[in-house]
């Protein structure tokens, strides 16, 4: 029986004659079988569209109210919050303006509290808390400006307002005195001594002399209680009286001592204790 012819041979191509014996899975094959193929290509990655922080709306909201209404239609943390919005833009202020009010009380008091104490709140570090200091600098600063060349006696109420806000929350107590000329305009705002938390030490001596360098021919003394009750001491009433013994003689009269506390002021002349 007669064989099939066998099929003829087929042609190999130069590349697989290359590969003929060799690892189909050599790395060198396979950089070789790859390397005209195109990378797919890749889509940009977009991130996810952020929506606007929940206290955005208020924020605008408040200054709205502001803008409309004034500060009456505010209450102190609101006001506060104002503030907070510029000095810690990119957080919910609204927490940390009722934290402040609650441990200091009152705007004033915030503005009023040291440093230290301010930076213990959450959410007030240093530079806040020396920002928020220079904006009682600022308001003290403009107090003052109101009794500058002007006749002191005349205008009573601003001086209460500026010892208050200068005087009222120190920790410590301090002794101001106010040098007024011969028209009772002030010539100097000075701080004679700084004490203890119930007590200030005071010179009479060298309270006239500084009179006498001033060419002051009359003065108000002021000092604060820490504890916030204005109520004069015995102390206070004698160191008054001493005072006005040393100057009198000299020719500087002694208006009046005005306590200073957070609940208020007291006026020893008021009281006529002096």
């Amino acid at each position: 029986m007669a064989k099939a012819p066998s099929p003829p041979p087929q042609k190999t191509s130069s590349r697989q004659e290359e590969n003929d014996g060799k690892d189909l899975f050599d790395p060198a094959n396979e950089r070789g079988l790859f390397s005209d193929q195109s990378p797919a290509p890749t889509q940009p990655k977009t991130s996810p569209q952020r929506e606007p922080a929940h206290y955005h709306g208020h924020r605008e909201r408040l200054r709205g109210k502001y803008r409309d209404h004034g500060d009456a239609a505010l209450a102190d943390y609101e006001l506060l919050e104002l503030l907070l919005f510029r000095l810690i833009p990119r957080r919910d202020t609204k927490p940390i303006a009722k934290a402040l009010i609650a441990r200091f009380g009152t705007l004033a008091g915030v503005l009023g509290a040291p440093l230290p104490l301010l930076q213990e709140v959450k959410g007030i570090g240093d530079t806040v808390a020396l920002d928020l200091k220079l904006i009682a600098s600022v308001s003290q600063r403009m107090l003052k400006s109101e009794i500058r060349n002007k006749q002191v006696l005349s205008s009573w109420s601003s001086v209460i307002d500026y010892c208050h806000a200068v005087m009222a929350h120190e920790t410590r107590e301090q002794f101001r005195i106010l040098f007024l000329d011969k028209r009772n305009v002030l010539i100097a705002d000075e701080i004679q001594g700084q004490g203890t938390v119930d007590h200030t030490p005071v010179y009479p001596r060298e309270v006239v002399r500084r009179a006498l360098e001033l060419s002051s021919t009359a003065i108000i003394l002021v000092h604060n209680h820490p504890s916030g009750d204005p109520t004069p001491s015995r102390a206070d009433i004698d160191m008054t009286k001493t005072i006005i013994d040393t100057a009198k003689p000299l020719g500087i009269a002694i208006h009046d001592h005005i306590i200073i506390g957070k609940d208020g002021h007291v006026s020893l002349k008021g009281l006529r204790l002096i």
